[in-house]
C-alpha cells in the first residue's frame, strides 16, 4: 500500500471523539501499486469496517438506554418543581407510585422540604428539594448532550463505513480490470505466436 494514512496512525484525522476516519480512495493507484497488495487491502477494508460496525451498534446501544432514561430523569424532575411549589401549609395530596413498571400504591404526600432519590445500585438518598433539582436538571443535561453526542457519532460511523464499502468495491474493481488486461494482453499474445507469416 502507497501513502495513505491507516485509520489507528498517530497522523489519522479522527472526530472530537478520537474515532479515525477512513481512508478515501480516489485513485486506486495511489493505494494499490500491483495485484499482490489487493487481498491484503481487502482483508484491511473488512477489517475496518467490521470495526466501525462495532462502534456504531454499541453507540446505538448507548443511544436507546439515554432515550429511554431522559423520560424518566425529566418525570422525576417534575415530580420535585412540583414538591418545590408547594406550600407548607397546604393538605397532603393523594397520589399514586410506581412500585414496578406494572405495581402502583397510594400515597399521602405532606409538604416536604426533602425528597429521596435513586442514584442506581440500589442507592436511595435524602436531598433538600433545591439540591434535587439541580442534581435532576445537571443529570438531564448531560444525558441530552450525551445523546446528542451518540447521534453524531453514528452519523460519522455510517459515513466512514459506507466510504470503506466504496474505497472496497473501487480496489475489486481495479483488480478485476487488471486481471481481464492480463488476460487480453496474454490471449493477444497467444494470437500473435498461433498465426504464421505466410499465411
Amino acid at each position: 500500500m502507497a501513502t495513505a494514512l491507516k485509520p489507528g496512525s498517530k497522523d489519522a484525522p479522527t472526530n472530537p471523539r478520537g474515532i479515525p476516519v477512513a481512508p478515501f480512495v480516489d485513485r486506486v493507484e495511489d493505494y494499490v501499486t500491483d495485484r499482490s497488495e489487493v487481498e491484503s487491502t481487502i482483508n484491511s477494508f473488512k477489517e475496518m469496517i467490521s470495526k466501525y460496525q462495532f462502534m456504531e451498534q454499541n453507540t446505538q446501544r448507548r443511544a436507546l438506554g439515554l432515550k429511554d432514561k431522559i423520560p424518566d430523569i425529566q418525570k422525576t424532575l417534575d415530580t420535585v418543581r412540583f414538591l418545590k411549589g408547594r406550600k407548607a401549609d397546604t393538605d397532603p395530596i393523594e397520589t399514586t407510585f410506581e412500585l414496578n413498571d406494572t405495581l402502583y400504591a397510594k400515597a399521602e404526600v405532606p409538604p416536604t422540604d426533602e425528597v429521596y432519590l435513586w442514584l442506581g445500585a440500589n442507592v436511595m438518598l435524602a436531598y433538600p428539594v433545591p439540591e434535587a433539582e439541580q442534581l435532576l436538571k445537571t443529570k438531564l443535561d448531560t444525558a441530552k448532550k450525551s445523546l446528542e453526542t451518540c447521534e453524531e457519532d453514528m452519523e460519522f460511523l455510517r459515513e466512514q463505513i459506507t466510504t470503506l464499502e466504496v474505497a472496497f468495491a473501487r480496489v475489486y474493481n481495479w483488480d478485476v480490470a487488471q486481471r481481464r488486461k492480463e488476460r487480453e494482453a496474454g490471449e493477444s499474445i497467444e494470437g500473435g505466436k498461433g498465426s504464421s507469416p505466410n499465411g
